[in-house]
């Protein structure tokens, strides 16, 4: 590597650095502005929540919480805090926020592991079939497949396949986290969604790819359709959906919140709705910034990777495309 792409690979990997940043502070400020916002406090929640607690304990407890400090001065205090890795610790453990994030993050990691290579797989499946596929109506069949995966909520896709493979044919059990069988429906229940996704990007993408004329070129040596398509058409049709990853790695955090509710799993899903309810925000927001940064880490990573894909994406056109 020469100096001058040294500096500015150096470069570009700065300011994508520099936008991480931004969009970490932005989430965690957020984050601590919506639960301002919403009524009741900690302190409140904690002394029983009703009309009939002793406003003299609520105060005490909002003075230890160091909620009867202004606004500003709380968000100043907790972000000085959280830059140096200590986002406090839960208003309803005392407990450190940092470590039960790390005792929840464990399973929801597994779990959306799991649905990650699901999605991958079944997306990447499905649009390659539709698109060697010969009989029109079945061409068309797979690809009315993906907007109807993409449409359907996630909690309605859990509750269907709780009621068909764990209730009436009993194969997997329906709640619970013990052993790779409880990880399957709800794998599959954040996969569908997303693999409907990677499949509509990615068989408009092939379809798009497969009209280019040295796709002509290539069937005009001999080429077979499948060599022509997996071969040649695939690896450039996969970039717009390779761009789309860093978006679906959040969207599958997202759905494991909602997924975990449902199988009654333990998690990070767990953890945000308890702190969410109980107004704990040093939760919610190492919650938060947890989840922005794999987000900008998974962006990051789908970046620095493109060039590796196709030599025609160079690390000096997107940086300068970024600044």
């Amino acid at each position: 590597m020469s100096a001058g792409s040294g500096t500015v690979w150096a470069r570009y990997v700065g300011l994508r650095l520099l936008q991480g940043a931004i969009v970490l502070w932005a989430a965690y400020t957020v984050s601590f502005l919506v639960l301002y916002l919403l009524p009741g406090d900690a302190a409140s929640l904690a002394a029983g929540g009703d009309q009939s607690v002793d406003p003299a304990l609520v105060a005490e407890l909002r003075a230890q919480l160091g909620l009867d400090r202004p606004l500003w001065e709380q968000y100043v205090l907790a972000l000085g805090r959280a830059l140096t890795g200590d986002f406090g610790v839960s208003t309803q453990t005392g407990r450190p926020a940092v470590d039960l994030l790390a005792e929840s993050l464990p399973p929801t990691l597994a779990l959306t592991s799991a649905a990650f290579v699901l999605a991958i797989a079944l997306g990447a499946s499905l649009a390659v079939a539709a698109s060697l596929s010969r009989t029109p109506w079945v061409r068309n069949v797979l690809f009315a497949l993906p907007p109807i995966g993409v449409s359907i909520p996630v909690f309605w896709i859990g509750l269907l396949l709780l009621q068909a493979f764990s209730f009436r044919l009993r194969i997997f059990p329906a709640v619970g986290d013990a052993g790779l069988v409880s990880l399957v429906l709800p794998a599959l229940t954040i996969a569908i969604p997303s693999g409907a996704f990677v499949a509509q990007l990615l068989s408009r993408s092939l379809r798009s790819t497969m009209s280019q004329p040295y796709i002509e070129v290539v069937r005009a040596k001999g080429a077979g359709e499948a060599r022509v398509q997996l071969g040649h058409a695939l690896r450039n049709a996969v970039i717009p959906t390779l761009t789309m990853l860093g978006v679906m790695v959040g969207g599958l955090l997202s759905g494991a919140v909602v997924t975990e509710t449902v199988f009654s799993r333990l998690g990070i899903g767990r953890l945000v709705v308890t702190a969410v309810n109980n107004r704990d925000i040093p939760i919610v927001q190492i919650v938060v910034v947890f989840a922005a940064l794999v987000f900008v880490t998974a962006n990051l990573v789908v970046d620095l990777v493109y060039p590796l894909i196709d030599r025609r994406i160079t690390v000096a056109r997107t940086a300068f495309a970024v600044a």
